[in-house]
C-alpha cells in the first residue's frame, strides 16, 4: 500500500506541472541558503556613502538604508526564514504526532482529556499569544522555533488522531497487540508507519504557515533582530522607504509569497496522491 501511495505520488508530479516547478522553485531557494556564504557581499558590512542604490551589477539586488548589499541580505534571509520553517515544523510534527497518535490509541479518558486541552489551545488566537509570549522571551531563531512549533501542532494532531482511530481496528495492529507486543512499539512501528503519508501533507502545510509567522512577527519588530535578517525583517526595514526604494519591499516580499505557494503546492500534490478516491478516478 505504502509503495502504490508513492507511486501516486510520482504520477501525479507527472500531471500537475506546479507541483514539479514548486520543487525547483525551493530547490533553488533551499541551494542558495545553504551556500549563501559564496555572496560577493558580507550582508552586514555597512557602507554609508552607497545607501540605497539601485540594483545594478555591482548590487543585484541594490543596498539598503545603510548601504548593506541586499541580494546577500535576502540569501541570509532566506536560510532564517526557510530554517524556522523547517525546525518549527519539526517541533509542530513531533509533538501534533505524539499527542494524535496517544490520544487515539489509548482512546477513554486520555482521548478526552487530550482532545479538549487541543481544543482549548486552538479556541486562543495562536497570533496574539505568539506576540505576548516573544515580548517576554528572549529574541531569536531558537525562541522564534519554538513559539511557532508549539502553537501549531493541534491541528497535526487532530488529523493524526482521526487516522490512528481507522489504523488501530487493522488485522495487523490487532495481532501486534495480541501477540504481547508493547504499546509504544505498536504506535512507533505499527501506527505512526501508516499514517506518515498523512504527517507528511500536513508538514508540508505547516511549513508555510510557520514561515509566514516568522515573517508577520519580523515585520512586526518582534522576530529576528538585527544585524541579523529574515525576509520578513527585511520587510519591516523597507517600510520608511517605500517610495525611495521599492525594490527594498519587492524582493523580501516575493520570495515570502512564491515560498509560501510552493509549499502548498506541494502539499496539494501529496494530498491528492495519497488520498484513495482521488487517485480512483
Amino acid at each position: 500500500m505504502n509503495r502504490m501511495r508513492w507511486r501516486n505520488v510520482k504520477t501525479q508530479f507527472k500531471e500537475q506541472k506546479m507541483g514539479i516547478v514548486a520543487l525547483i522553485v525551493l530547490g533553488i531557494f533551499i541551494i542558495a541558503a545553504v551556500f549563501a556564504f559564496l555572496a560577493p557581499h558580507d550582508p552586514n558590512k555597512i557602507v554609508v556613502t552607497e545607501r540605497l542604490l539601485p540594483p545594478s551589477a555591482a548590487h543585484w539586488f541594490g543596498t539598503d538604508d545603510n548601504g548593506r548589499d541586499y541580494f546577500a541580505r535576502a540569501l541570509y534571509g532566506g536560510r532564517v526564514s526557510l530554517s524556522v520553517g523547517f525546525f518549527a515544523m519539526i517541533v509542530a510534527v513531533v509533538v501534533g504526532t505524539t499527542v494524535g497518535a496517544v490520544s487515539g490509541y489509548f482512546g477513554g479518558a486520555m482521548d478526552n482529556i487530550l482532545m479538549r486541552f487541543v481544543d482549548v489551545l486552538m479556541s486562543i488566537p495562536s497570533f496574539f499569544l505568539m506576540l505576548i509570549l516573544n515580548a517576554y522571551l528572549k529574541p531569536g531563531i531558537s525562541t522564534i522555533v519554538i513559539i511557532i512549533g508549539l502553537l501549531s501542532w493541534m491541528s497535526i494532531a487532530r488529523i493524526v488522531r482521526a487516522e490512528t482511530l481507522s489504523v488501530k481496528e487493522r488485522e495487523y495492529v490487532l495481532y501486534a497487540r495480541v501477540s504481547g507486543q508493547s504499546n509504544f512499539k505498536i504506535i512507533t512501528k505499527h501506527i505512526v508507519p501508516s499514517i506518515l503519508p498523512t504527517i507528511i501533507v500536513s508538514a508540508t502545510i505547516n511549513i508555510a504557515s510557520a514561515i509566514l509567522m516568522e515573517s508577520s512577527l519580523s515585520f512586526l519588530g518582534l522576530g529576528i533582530q538585527q544585524p541579523n535578517s529574515s525576509w520578513g525583517s527585511m520587510l519591516n526595514n523597507a517600510q520608511g522607504y517605500i517610495g525611495d526604494a521599492p525594490y527594498m519591499a519587492l524582493f523580501p516580499g516575493i520570495f515570502i509569497l512564491v515560498t509560501v505557494l510552493s509549499f502548498n503546492f506541494l502539499g496539494d500534490v501529496f494530498r491528492v496522491a495519497f488520498e484513495p478516491k482521488v487517485n480512483r478516478r
